[in-house]
């Protein structure tokens, strides 16, 4: 079976017969994911084709559909299908089975054969000639620009080696010149193409009608003028010799920098608006750069090293190599009568994949306000993308050539998992790492933090035992971290969650937070450190700052849980209630918000409600009691922890 997405959208079996699926929208849901290798979160998909349903109705509506796909393809081809969980879906597909794969994956070959074939799978733009809906609309078009990026800078490489090359590569570079042309006739790169053709033929004649054409185009469509390339060309055709352009400059020699740190370069933004919103758009570059610049996991290029680039068609992989940046931050702006549009990607240097993208909108009035606030959406977005790209790469690599900061990011997943077994992973890799490295603050931090988990979570048969580790952890790290944010926020953490100093807790969190203002799990803790300060008021939003920094983050969970406390501790008992409930339909293994549901139900008089939670508080943690609580719960010794025990005697937790 083969999925053609470029110049149009069709599908075909290995027989070549057409298939056709049952409606338009499953086949814009393949697209969709034909595009994304790693896959796609369900609720992006919600979001991208049933945007004004309910979530409930856009989940049935997408297992529908799901369902529809599958059934159209062959049972008998392995070469694709659908796998989804409860969370994501995405398409196993080999690189043939995809003519956008196989393109990006075969345009990058040396040999002028392997361009030709990419250039015939080039057909045309990205869905060209498919109606779009408006959210998938904008999520498509970095892809689309990205694609027809890549086809522009192939066919100037094919028309330069088609001299020296089979007839077949210069027919399949002409071929893909005039499919660019036909899409957008001011491409200058395919009039080039040509024109190199055409000289390399021996038709000056040719070559001359083809820079008129250029030119007329450039001036009626851009106010443009041809390039100093094109010019060149134009003189070679009349005899004459031309000077020749000087080459882009090269950009600056990437600054040393701790090789343990990922590198990431926010490259010029294509405006596809009018000249006078350049001056938004490069702004928008510049504070989201110094947004990430704040960020002290990864290291940022400087925007002068960036602005090089500006108005040239470059290939990430080159960007890669020449700066040594492993990510890439690519954007388009328009403006749509009083709107604003951005859309963001984050692209792995090496291999060209997409990593992360989102979609910005606001008034077109309040342009400075809008700019601070996508940088800060943005940098808050990137920091777990390139962490979780991180992870991955250090789990491919054999554990014996691990050193101390890839241990860490092994770690990474299981600290965060939420569940006993994985924490306590997380623990022994924590301390393999500080084996290799016994000053490795982050270590020392992240470890104090998973033993404050075993305490507060219940997840410790002997919590004084996990508390009196968590507090050499700290103590150990205090010394150690300086100005990195993830440590300052998890000894924060550890701190406020188990060690009850919570002025010192705060101070180390808010320290973190000026840092690195982006930070989502920083703001979470500070959320949370105002829910043990009994300040739910303030908690709230703190935690909705975090989920604005970052919503697709895998811990958004702990987030809702965290605002479902706070009204708790409002008095809001049955809104807590249901809140809590709509998280732990999602994530059952979370068994710790029990106890929250257990006294909360109590305390606003829904006594079934609150025997049910205790029932699956007691099944997932035997040992759990009123007396476990009052050695291990965050909020011990606190006014607002009376009121805990009161519901949780009303439920039936057991007093010792």
């Amino acid at each position: 079976m083969r999925i053609r997405i470029l110049g149009g959208l069709e599908l075909r079996a290995a027989s070549g017969e057409p298939l056709h699926l049952p409606t338009r929208k499953t086949a814009l849901i393949l697209a969709a994911l034909a595009l994304a290798p790693r896959g796609l979160r369900r609720e992006a998909l919600c979001g991208l084709f049933w945007p004004d349903r309910a979530e409930a109705q856009a989940r049935s509506s997408l297992r529908q559909a799901l369902t529809a796909l599958r059934g159209a393809f062959p049972e008998t081809d392995p070469a694709i299908r659908i796998e989804s969980n409860l969370e994501t879906v995405r398409l196993i597909a080999s690189a043939e089975a995809v003519d956008a794969r196989q393109f990006e994956a075969v345009s990058v070959a040396g040999s002028p054969g392997a361009l030709a074939v990419a250039a015939t799978l080039y057909q045309g733009d990205l869905l060209d000639g498919i109606a779009l809906p408006e959210p998938l609309d904008a999520w498509i078009a970095p892809h689309r620009q990205a694609l027809r990026r890549d086809a522009l800078l192939l066919v100037e490489r094919l028309a330069r080696l088609a001299g020296a090359a089979t007839p077949e590569a210069g027919s399949a570079c002409e071929a893909l010149a005039q499919r660019l042309l036909a899409g957008d006739p001011a491409a200058e790169e395919a009039h080039r193409a040509l024109m190199r053709l055409w000289l390399g033929a021996g038709r000056a004649n040719a070559a001359l009608r083809q820079f008129d054409l250029c030119r007329e185009v450039l001036r009626r469509e851009l106010q443009a003028e041809p390039e100093a390339e094109t010019l060149a060309l134009r003189e070679g055709a009349l005899g004459r010799s031309a000077p020749v352009a000087p080459p882009p400059a090269a950009p600056p020699a990437a600054p040393a920098r701790d090789q343990a740190q990922p590198g990431i370069i926010v490259m010029p933004f294509d405006n596809l608006s009018g000249a006078a919103d350049e001056y938004f758009v490069d702004g928008v570059v510049e504070e989201i750069t110094g947004a990430l610049s704040r960020v002290r996991e990864f290291f940022v290029i400087a925007r002068q090293s960036a602005f090089t680039y500006k108005g040239r068609f470059v290939d990430v992989r080159e960007v890669g190599r020449e700066l040594g940046v492993s990510y890439v931050v690519e954007g388009t702006v328009r403006r749509g009568g009083d709107r604003l549009r951005i859309s963001v990607q984050l692209v792995d240097a090496a291999t060209r994949a997409q990593l992360w993208s989102d979609r910005y909108e606001g008034a077109a009035t309040d342009v400075f306000d809008f700019q601070d606030r996508i940088a800060a959406q943005v940098a808050g977005a990137i920091q777990p993308a390139v962490r979780n790209a991180e992870i991955a790469i250090a789990a491919r690599k054999p554990t014996g050539s691990l050193q101390a900061h890839d241990l860490l990011l092994r770690a990474y997943p299981r600290i965060w998992s939420h569940e006993a077994a994985d924490n306590a992973e997380a623990i022994a890799l924590l301390g393999a790492a500080l084996a290799a490295d016994p000053r490795y603050g982050r270590a020392h931090a992240l470890s104090a933090w998973c033993h404050s988990q075993d305490v507060v979570y219940l997840w410790s048969t002997d919590p004084e035992a996990s508390r009196e580790a968590a507090r050499e952890a700290v103590e150990t790290a205090a010394g150690l971290i300086a100005d990195d944010p993830i440590a300052l926020a998890a000894v924060g953490a550890a701190i406020s969650q188990c060690l009850g100093d919570l002025p010192r807790a705060g101070a180390l969190i808010e320290t973190a937070l000026a840092l690195d203002p982006n930070n989502a799990w920083a703001w979470a803790r500070y959320a949370w450190l105002a829910i043990y300060e009994e300040v739910p008021d303030a908690a709230i939003p703190r935690f909705e700052r975090s989920l604005a920094l970052s919503p697709l983050d895998p811990l958004a969970f702990n987030l809702r849980i965290g605002i479902a406390s706070a009204l708790s501790h409002r008095g809001d008992y049955a809104e807590a209630v249901r809140r809590l409930q709509a998280v732990l339909s999602r994530h059952p293994k979370v068994t710790w918000a029990y106890r929250i549901m257990a006294y909360s139900a109590a305390l606003g008089g829904d006594m079934p409600t609150a025997r049910a939670a205790v029932a699956k508080l007691l099944a997932a943690n035997p040992h759990a009691s009123i007396a476990l609580m009052r050695r291990s719960h965050p909020s011990r010794g606190r006014a607002a922890f009376a009121r805990m025990v009161e519901g949780w005697r009303l439920a039936g937790l057991p007093e010792g």
